[in-house]
């Protein structure tokens, strides 16, 4: 999994606005700081469907340009974007649960119209892109 520095800013009566130093073609934005995180990803994702992500650079990278430096003394602030790029390689896993839980996943699987592995990958895809 990769991980984008994201330059984040906020105008007074505006929305948060987020950038990325490694993808200068990339943009998102959110009204709330809640929401800043998932539209980060989603725009990440959108663009790696047409290309591929280049590798991020590290912290000490990003924070050591100067048009950084400047738009964090103007009061912008950097979060850590994590991606999880999709692949079309498929891997088996063996994993093992309580008989309870493993009963309420399929549940919620059928529910959903999704297979036991799609709606493990798609609950594993939240919890680690909302950490």
């Amino acid at each position: 999994m990769k991980h984008f520095i994201a330059l984040v800013h906020k105008d007074k009566g505006s929305a948060f606005g987020v950038s990325f130093p490694d993808l200068p073609s990339v943009f998102s934005a959110a009204d709330g700081e809640e929401d800043l995180v998932a539209n980060a990803i989603e725009a990440l994702r959108l663009w790696g469907e047409d290309e591929a992500l280049p590798l991020p650079s590290s912290y000490e990278q990003v924070t050591a340009r100067d048009d950084i430096r400047a738009e964090l003394a103007n009061g912008a602030f950097l979060m850590r974007i994590p991606v999880i790029e999709d692949d079309a390689r498929v891997v088996r896993a063996n994993v093992t649960f309580e008989k309870g839980m493993l009963e309420a996943i399929d549940a919620a699987a059928r529910e959903r119209g999704l297979t036991r592995s799609a709606f493990l990958a798609s609950a594993a895809r939240k919890e680690i892109e909302a950490a």
